[in-house]
């Protein structure tokens, strides 16, 4: 095949040709070279192919391909070659010498018996890298694993080992002829021929084999030992052959979507029938010869040819830096798009602007007739592919109708299923008409690449230099209208969305170009919007009319003229050009005149190609010639790598020599290392005084050195702590980490954990690790999570954050073990920075993407991540939108946004206010002379002028030359030689002479920072050695320092620089040296930030100026753009921020800046003729500046007040006072000022003010002369100077019809749905925004969501325990998070933690100490002494410290003091603390866990209805009628119960025999009465029951059943009837005995039938409150004779040992009721005490209903229902029994229980009454009071409480005279004590011999009550008495049967009842008074 050329390509031209593609191969921006080649191209007329119609018949594809190329003369390449392997596609396809088709290659057949099975060797054994690559291979020395790829197996790579010297050097060269290698499979060495080699491999090939061809890519270890594929091998004869026989290839793009199905509307009409990829490029340009396509190869052996994807238009990705018109279809045929239903041409843009291709690397940088003298690069950069850039003429570079865009899609995600290669291509021949040429040297002529957009139809093919042109698809998806859905339709407010026609499309374009402005580049956001509204504005239109769209539509005839008319008012800018027959016409036309023009010539920005076709209608494209626009669209079709890897490439190759010469001579073209030489041997040994002096004073180095601060500056150093938004965000994760815990799917179980732990996982930069550590160890949250002690955490802290780099997998494997290893710990893996690398892990494994790509998928996104159960992912972002597409990973709902910065409400708590992106445009409107973000117009029109003269550069490279040039002559300006002033832009210089001077007025030498941003490293580098040398040069050395920001490394900050910040610091340690940007505070220094992104790095208060002048139309994204301004975003002072109309405080004479050293009056004025810097228009009125001097901007009236006005008056007068140049008088400079202004009014209306000669900073920047620095310490907002482009999309609120930043593109990794969608707007919130975001964005196909999709289109799964925290840059979510995972640990604890009651008993004074005790070390009481035992009457509960005492005879001894306060209505609050939960805990619904799962049932698929319910009637004498309850039964409890035969009556609840014996059992049934708390109310007792069974019955009131059956659905509930719902505790307690009586006969009377006694039925149950939470048991010790410390020891036990014990009591059938104590934190320190008590029980009681048959509960009662049952209890005679060595302890739950009634009104007057006071509760009958709404028995019970001083005045504080109650316990309030007697024969009653009673209580008396009765006790003279009935006529007649009234004498006005109405049942008493 040799190396001869075809004929006619012999020519001088086509050598050149060649040495650049080689170079262009060297500039692939990709990381791995691509095919360029690889085009398909769908022929408008052929109809879509089928799979079934399209039969792979390889004769007919070879005629095919004949019959084109002798057709044609050269091979044209619309091949359709699908890059389903593009790997192989080099379509170098050796050429024959002769135009002649090629040869077919015929291979020797294999030996007989030998294995031929593609990818293993003859010897059987497989060869591919996927099967080896954990093997470990043996290989000779000398030689190197490489990897070999075979056209049959395009997804595989061959292994083999090859002997190195037959393999190139890194320069392509050196490579032995010939072969020598060994086959690793059967170990066969010594194949010394290539051809041998191939056939024992089985490459089967169909073109004679080549080493250079087959052996592709050098195999390489990685860290972890998998052999995996490494760079490309590359062949040295790149250059002499014909083009890119090595422009190796990229991925096997294999990425097809499968899922895409093709849908109607492509450009032609025809569905298209192919399926499209994502990640696909068409690599036109790729060989520079034509025959390097397929055409000349066997076509049986061309897998593109044999095995096509449907149509995978696979391109790859990046492949177009790698050549020229590499058309990145990457979009093509975005999977994405309208959501999987892709035209061919569909596809989203993947960035506004975008997408244009890239012609050659740097679009607008490759010179190509330049190159081929610099040269391939020294040192080959890996991924740079040999492709060529410029293919000779003649060849034909198909350009798709597909929609190519440009970002680098990963390239692949899933190999290809082979399912899908079914459709052939068929190459179809081209018409004549169809192509256009490139003209040679277009660039080189015309200083333009002109850039191609696509439009609506076909394009052409192009042939020859088509390097030199690009072809974009930005705007090709806006004439591409989606079908929508008519609800989305519906919210665009369109009945259709088929409303335009091609030609009102053409119109709508033509018209959007005609209104762009000169410096504006066409936005495909803002042409969306536009399209929406004519859509909008014709449905309007269709609607009021009634006319079809089809009339208002323009006729093919009048669109040429129609269009003319329209670009006639562009001032020639626009022009159209119409063509009957073909687009490639109006387009060859076009170039041609381009070609031919004349420089002095003016071009128009846009020509408008129309074919007005009859036959196939009109199509149309734009040609885009204006020469900021055409740069700006290419360049902003690559990626930030790509342009940063493309500006490498020319710093590398040399390619800006030109330029860097051209910048080596100062503006005044002298040379400028000369001039510095000069200027440091004038300066010899001194250099400038450091601070304290201004730049003309000198002192010697030593000296320089030795200066330290004289005295401690004020520095602002921001100390660590915790703000109230902080606290706020943190409190709304946690609550959305509850609710995700609450959510019942199971996902997180909060209860489980005891421990927070974490990890933080950064981007790679080292200044943000140590930010985060420095942040980690200030928050102390190491030692308050008991992750490490206080003196270990400063080191340990390292260990808790990991940089994204290479080491994270050791790092983060070693965190995952501790994951698996503590189950009770929950750890939170914050993921920072998360927008940052969201590259899939497979697809950069498979770019060979930079190293660090990928990392963060497969760290957050890994399987043992996403299953742990334990371990809760944050992912906290300024800039979420690339995580909130259609596939984002986290549910909406866990996303939590920060604050909305309500200025006002914070304003109060807050002195400092966040100022962030949205305060910077609003700034705008301030109408300050000096506005915050600023354009530096100057700057602007020198890159214009020098882009121009440089058409091959990237821009950046030349912003970036021109800025150091800038920033150099400011600083000889301002320090030697004042002639440059005028030469650098006001804006540079004013910074610069800020920079400079403010350390001279600091007697510290604290100054200003300066963060220059430079994005490619090499740029920065180089910026910071130039500035380096120009300030060491002129002496600045000791004055400023100059870092280099680079997040892959460490700050380095000079010795002396160190010294000073530590002399300010005063307290750091010896070694200390700055290590984040904060702790640079205060150091005058300039910060050139590079690196992709900025990464979240938090600068210090004393950084005044951000320059982004290099940040310009390549930041076309919302991610991309914001996160630069994000720089400068932080909170400042109240005062800083005042509103549009007030100026800031003018800066501290910044005008003077203007004057250096010489005072000639003239410098001030700065060259007015010159533009302007400052892009502020002058607001108001031109007089009232002129003639005033006081700017209109600032009101006239605040101009009294100094500060804030821009007076500028002022201004001189300050300049004077500080005395610096004492040589201006005020009036001169204020005349200047006057003047200056006046000119520029003068000069024009519009012109800007410049901001040296007005007052350049408006902000006042604190001064740091001592006088004054306090009291401005103010923190002030940063100014940003930003690049043109990037200052209209920021300022565009103002003008309103520019899209603002938001409306961009939100991120790079995603694309839009649809190109009809709604408009963002800027003040949504950031909830809506995501919600936005998440309807119309998808991610593209390398990005790390993009898998996560369903096969349906709703099936995407959320990570359930994923949280994203969004909010602005620097507002502190670091602090947040931080304080998130302290109060998570605090609430972990909380929840294994319950407050509980800690009061110690009352009254314990009042007992007598009984003489009979039983032995402490008793477990169970003995009846004999127990019932000898004397009943303390005296209630001891601290609950019931409020009510009356109950009279015994020591309490007439004890003295009551009258003094006491009446009590306040404040019930004090009752003491609690906090007990660590058990594992004997009751629990509430909030408690899930593994062991109680079943008994809970909170199983979502158990129905309600598995329970049933049943009724159960029983008669009550009480009631005197039949009472109705209802029981709820699960199925799992049935068998606690009898049911009739039939099965549906229920008959009783089964109880155990006396004597039974069962471990595993509790006999008593339990009885909860609950309510209010069906959440709260602990009820589960599955743990305090050891989980053995019980019978647990919930009684709850009819109204509340339904909740309570909802939570706790496996539980029996008793329901009370409904009369009962408004009822006290009373009621329940008094139903359960009563029903637990009845159940006891119908047992009894059960059992006897089976011959067991009836004595022997157990007759106890349990009643217990829902508030026990846990039971201890107490054990005294022996007391030592010398301890003096009585005390016993406490253990938590269960519930069932509790109950066990108690139901062990010997003869317990005796005890009436048995209880335990109740717990307070003093029980253990007492004096033991006997072990059973004779006193008060309750909250958790055991009740023999036998015995206390006749003793009932009083049902009315709300309060003290116990104590009265206690009282009537013991009265009867029984022993109640009290277990002291167990206690109860009872949870504080705060809502439900036994709360009050809200008492209101029965009819609402107005809303606002007055609570209504208890002394209100009762009135006089029949009058006119307002009656109330509650029970009736509830208002009494309150008025007693309250009305003691009114009923029973003499009882006061006089325990000796109680007030006598029968049978009935009442609280009658504190101060009076109640002497309880039982009128019942036989009762115990306490000895009332001798005492007179101050009171008489009768209260619903019954029968037993009677006038001799009463006639046994005394009462004072004057006492009280108070009869209670439920009737005025039981109340008289009570009066009469107890003959009252011969004692006690009543008054009609006595008679009072309670405020109800007659309804509500009121209850009456009458008072009267002892005679």
């Amino acid at each position: 095949m040799g190396n001869s050329y075809a004929g006619q390509l012999k020519s001088a031209r086509f050598e050149e040709a060649l040495h650049n593609s080689i170079e262009a191969s060297l500039r692939c921006s990709s990381v791995v070279p691509r095919p360029i080649f690889s085009q398909l191209y769908l022929d408008p007329d052929q109809p879509p192919f089928l799979p079934e119609d399209v039969k792979p018949k390889v004769e007919e594809l070879d005629k095919e391909l004949v019959h084109r190329y002798s057709q044609n003369g050269n091979l044209d390449f619309s091949t359709n070659q699908t890059v389903n392997e593009v790997e192989d596609e080099e379509e170098d396809e050796d050429m024959s010498d002769s135009s002649s088709p090629p040869i077919p290659y015929s291979q020797k057949p294999a030996p007989e018996g030998s294995c031929t099975t593609d990818g293993f060797c003859q010897a059987g054994k497989d060869l591919r890298l996927v099967s080896l690559c954990m093997e470990q291979i043996d290989i000779p020395a000398g030689f190197l694993l490489v990897g070999a790829k075979s056209p049959n197996l395009p997804e595989h790579i061959l292994v083999c080992a090859v002997d190195k010297r037959f393999l190139p050097d890194d320069h392509g060269k050196n490579a032995l002829l010939g072969f020598s290698g060994n086959c690793i499979g059967c170990g066969e060495r010594g194949f010394r021929y290539f051809t041998e080699f191939s056939n024992h491999i089985n490459l089967k090939l169909t073109t004679q084999p080549k080493k250079q061809k087959h052996l592709k890519y050098y195999l390489v270890r990685s860290s972890q030992g998998v052999l995996s594929k490494g760079p490309l091998i590359c062949w040295k004869e790149c250059r002499s052959r014909q083009s890119s026989a090595a422009s190796l290839s990229a991925k096997p793009n294999s990425s097809v979507s499968p899922s895409t199905t093709p849908e109607g509307g492509s450009a032609n009409g025809y569905k298209s029938g192919f399926t499209q990829t994502d990640s696909s490029v068409f690599s036109p340009g790729k060989s520079s010869s034509a025959v390097n396509l397929s055409g000349n190869q066997d076509p049986s052996r061309n897998k593109n040819i044999v095995k096509p994807l449907a149509l995978s238009v696979q391109l790859v990705g990046k492949a177009f830096a790698a050549a020229p018109l590499s058309l990145r279809a990457t979009d093509v045929a975005n999977g994405n798009t309208n959501g999987g239903r892709n035209n061919v041409l569909s596809s989203t843009v993947s960035r506004p602007v975008p997408h244009s291709t890239s012609p050659s690397p740097g679009c607008a940088a490759g010179d190509q007739a330049s190159m081929s003298s610099s040269g391939p690069p020294k040192k080959r950069h890996r991924g740079w592919s040999p492709g060529s850039p410029v293919p000779p003429p003649g060849i034909a570079v198909p350009v798709p109708t597909v929609r190519p865009s440009p970002r680098t899609e990963p390239l692949l995600s899933v190999p290809v299923p082979q399912s899908m290669l079914t459709g052939i291509l068929q190459p179809q021949p081209i018409p004549a008409g169809e192509t256009v040429i490139v003209p040679e040297n277009l660039l080189n002529n015309s200083g333009v690449r002109p850039v191609i957009l696509i439009g609506y139809g076909t394009l052409p093919y192009f042939y020859g230099n088509v390097g030199d042109i690009v072809v974009s698809p930005l705007l090709v998806n806006c004439y591409k209208i989606p079908q929508l859905e008519n609800k989305d339709l519906d919210l665009l407010g369109l009945t259709s969305s088929q409303l335009l026609s091609v030609e009102n499309m053409i119109l709508l374009t033509i018209q959007y170009l005609v209104q762009l402005g000169p410096d504006q580049i066409p936005l495909r956001e803002e042409f969306e919007q536009i399209m929406l509204k004519a859509m909008q504005e014709f449905t309007l239109r269709e609607q009021s009319l009634q006319i079809s769209a089809q009339c208002i539509s323009v006729s093919p005839g009048q669109l040429p003229w129609l269009a003319r008319l329209i670009a006639s008012v562009s001032r020639d800018l626009v022009h159209v050009v119409v063509t009957q027959n073909s687009l490639a016409e109006g387009i060859s036309e076009t170039l041609r005149s381009l070609n031919e023009m004349k420089h002095q010539q003016k071009l128009p920005d846009y020509v408008v190609a129309i074919c007005a076709s009859k036959i196939r209608g009109n199509e149309f494209c734009v040609v885009v010639l204006g020469q900021y626009q055409s740069r700006a669209l290419a360049e902003s079709t690559l990626t930030t790598s790509e342009f940063l890897k493309e500006i490498s490439y020319e710093l590398i190759t040399g390619k800006v020599s030109f330029l860097a010469s051209h910048f080596k001579n100062t503006s005044l073209g002298d040379d400028l290392d000369k001039l510095l030489e000069k200027m440091l041997q004038q300066r010899g040994e001194s250099v400038i005084i450091p601070f304290n002096g201004d730049v003309t004073e000198c002192v010697s180095s030593q000296e320089a050195i030795a200066m330290v601060s004289t005295q401690e500056p004020d520095l602002d150093v921001d100390t660590f702590q915790i703000y109230q938004p902080q606290l706020t965000v943190a409190r709304k994760l946690l609550s959305q980490v509850c609710a995700i815990a609450d959510s019942g799917n199971q996902s997180l179980d909060l209860g489980h954990f005891s421990k927070v732990d974490f990890i933080v996982i950064v981007p790679r930069s080292e200044v943000l690790v140590q930010q985060t550590l420095q942040r980690i160890r200030q928050s102390g949250v190491l030692v308050d999570l008991g992750l490490e002690d206080n003196g270990t955490a400063y080191q340990r802290a390292e260990k808790y954050v990991v940089r994204l780099d290479n080491e994270i997998q050791t790092k983060f494997e070693v965190f995952m073990r501790r994951v698996k290893q503590n189950p009770y710990t929950l750890f939170v893996l914050v993921h920072d920075n998360a927008h940052v690398d969201l590259t899939s892990a497979i697809s950069s494994s498979l770019s060979h993407g930079e190293p660090s790509h990928g990392l963060a998928d497969r760290v957050i996104n890994c399987r043992e991540v996403l299953e742990a159960f334990n371990l809760l992912v944050l992912q906290v972002s300024s800039f979420p939108y690339a995580l909130q597409t259609q596939q984002s990973r986290i549910s909406s709902s866990n996303e939590v946004h920060w604050i909305q910065f309500d200025a006002v409400d914070d304003a109060a708590s807050e002195d400092k206010l966040y100022f962030g992106l949205n305060e910077y445009s609003k700034s705008l409107q301030w109408g300050v002379t000096s506005p915050l973000l600023r354009c530096d117009e100057t700057f602007e029109k020198m890159v214009n002028t020098l882009l121009e003269r440089y058409p091959r550069l990237h821009s950046m490279v030349i912003r970036c030359y021109l800025l150091i040039q800038q920033y150099s002559q400011a600083l000889m300006a301002l320090t030697t030689m004042a002639s440059l002033r005028d030469h650098s832009t006001p804006e540079t210089l004013s910074i610069m002479d800020d920079l400079i001077t403010s350390p001279g007025k600091d007697k510290n030498g604290c100054g200003h920072m300066l963060v220059i941003r430079v994005p490619s490293v090499q740029l920065a580098m180089l910026a910071k050695e130039r500035l380096q040398e120009v300030r060491d040069k002129l002496g600045l050395q000791y004055r400023f320092e100059i870092l280099l920001g680079n997040p892959a490394s460490e700050l380095t900050v000079a010795k002396h620089f160190v010294t000073r910040l530590k002399a300010w610091r005063g307290n750091e340690q010896d070694d200390w040296i700055p290590r984040t940007y904060q702790d640079l505070e205060g150091l005058p220094c300039i910060v050139i930030l590079t690196g992709k992104d900025p990464l979240g790095e938090t600068f210090p208060r004393s950084l005044k100026y951000c320059d982004l002048r290099l940040i310009d139309s390549s930041y076309l994204t919302r991610t991309a753009l914001e996160q630069e301004v994000g720089l400068a975003c932080c909170y400042v002072s109240k005062e800083a921020i005042r509103g549009p109309i007030v100026a800031l405080d003018l800066s501290e004479k910044e005008h003077e800046k203007a004057n250096g050293s010489e005072n000639d009056s003239d410098e001030l004025l700065i060259d007015l003729d010159r533009p302007q810097s400052n892009s502020s228009a002058v607001t108001g009125t031109s007089g009232s500046l002129a003639d005033n001097g006081v700017s209109s901007s600032s009101a006239a009236d605040k101009s009294q007040k100094q500060a804030p006005s821009l007076n500028f008056q002022t201004v001189a007068h300050s300049s004077v006072d500080e005395g610096t140049y004492p040589s201006f008088t005020a009036g001169e400079t204020l005349k200047q000022e006057c003047d200056s202004l006046g000119n520029q009014i003068a000069s024009s209306t519009t012109s800007k003010l410049s901001s040296l000669s007005s007052v350049s900073q408006t902000f006042r920047w604190p001064a740091h002369s001592a006088k004054d620095s306090k009291a401005l310490r103010a923190a002030l907002p940063r100014i940003v100077v930003l690049s043109k482009a990037a200052y209209c999309l920021l300022s565009s609120q103002k003008s309103g019809n520019l899209p603002s930043s938001s409306s961009l593109l939100p991120h790079a990794d995603v694309s839009w749905v649809s190109s009809l969608r709604p408009l963002l707007h800027k003040d949504m919130s950031s909830e809506e925004q995501s919600l936005y975001y998440r309807q119309w964005t998808t991610a593209r196909q390398h990005h790390v969501d993009f898998s996560n999709q369903g096969e349906a289109s709703g099936s995407r799964s959320f990570h359930p325990r994923r949280l994203l925290l969004t909010g602005p840059p620097q507002v502190g979510k670091t602090g947040s998070y931080l304080q998130f995972l302290r109060i998570l640990f605090r609430m972990l604890i909380r929840l294994l933690e319950v407050d509980v009651y800690d009061e110690e008993e009352i009254n314990a004074n009042h007992t007598e100490n009984s003489e009979i005790t039983q032995s402490s070390n008793d477990h169970w009481p003995d009846i004999e002494i127990f019932s000898k035992m004397s009943f303390d009457l005296n209630v001891h509960d601290p609950k019931y410290r409020t009510i009356s005492p109950v009279y015994t005879e020591q309490l007439a001894r004890v003295k009551q003091e009258t003094s006491k306060d009446t009590k306040s209505e404040e019930p004090k609050k009752r003491e609690t603390v906090s007990m660590m939960l058990t594992k004997y805990a009751a629990y509430n619904t909030f408690h899930h866990c593994e062991q109680c799962h079943q008994y809970m049932d909170i199983n979502p698929t158990a129905q309600i209805s598995d329970s049933t319910l049943h009724a159960f009637t029983f008669s009550s004498s009480m009631l005197g009628e039949e009472v109705q309850l209802h029981f709820i039964i699960p199925k799992s409890k049935e068998n606690h119960f009898v049911f009739s035969k039939q099965g549906k009556h229920l008959e009783s609840m089964r109880l155990p025999l006396v004597s039974d014996k069962n471990l595993n059992a509790v006999k008593s049934p339990i009885f909860t009465p609950s309510s209010g708390r069906h959440e709260h109310g602990l009820l589960n007792l599955y743990h305090a029951m050891e989980g053995i069974s019980h019978l647990h019955l919930l009684v709850v009131k009819e109204y509340e059943m339904p909740l309570y059956r909802k939570y706790w659905p496996n539980h029996i509930m008793l329901v009370l009837p409904g009369m009962f719902n408004n009822a006290g505790v009373g009621a329940a307690r008094f139903l359960i005995k009563e029903l637990s009586y009845h159940n006891l006969e119908l047992e009894r009377n059960r059992l006897e039938e089976l011959g067991v006694k009836r004595q022997c039925v157990w007759p106890f149950i349990v009643v217990m409150d829902d508030s026990c939470v846990l039971w201890n048991m107490h054990s005294v010790h022996e007391q030592s004779s010398q301890s003096l410390e009585p005390g016993g020891s406490s253990k938590n036990v269960s519930l069932k040992s509790v109950l066990q014990h108690i139901e062990a009591t010997p003869k317990i059938v005796h005890y009436a009721i048995l209880g335990v104590q109740k717990w307070n934190s003093k029980l253990n320190a007492r004096k033991a005490k006997a072990p059973f008590s004779r006193c008060h029980v309750r909250d958790f009681i055991l009740l023999n209903i036998d015995l206390t048959q006749n003793v009932q509960y009083d049902l009315n009662r709300y309060f003290c229902e116990d104590v009265d049952f206690n009282l009537r209890t013991n009265s009867s005679g029984l022993l109640i029994c009290r277990f002291n060595n167990f206690s109860v302890m009872k949870k504080h739950i705060q809502v439900g229980g036994q709360k009050d009634f809200v008492v209101k009104p029965k009819i609402m007057v107005s809303d606002s009454l007055a609570p209504i006071m208890p002394l209100q509760y009762v009135c006089a009958p029949d009058s006119e009071h307002t009656l109330l709404a509650a029970p009736s028995q509830f208002l009494l019970e309150k008025f007693l409480q309250h009305a003691t001083y009114k009923l029973f005045p003499k009882a006061i504080h006089n325990f000796k005279n109680p007030v006598l109650a029968i049978d009935c316990y009442l609280n009658i309030g504190l101060e009076v004590a109640i002497c309880y007697i039982s009128s019942r024969p036989h009762s115990v009653n306490v000895n009332c011999e001798g005492v007179f009673f101050s009171g008489l209580l009768l209260y619903l008396c019954d029968s037993f009550v009677g006038a001799d009765l009463l006639k046994r006790f005394r009462f004072l003279k004057g006492a009280t008495l108070c009869v209670i009935c439920q009737d005025r006529s039981s109340l008289r007649q009570t009066i009469v049967r107890l003959e009252l009234e011969d004692e006690w004498q009543f008054r009609l006005r006595d008679e009072f009842q309670t405020a109800n109405s007659s309804d509500d049942k009121p209850l009456y008493f009458l008072t009267g008074r002892h005679i």
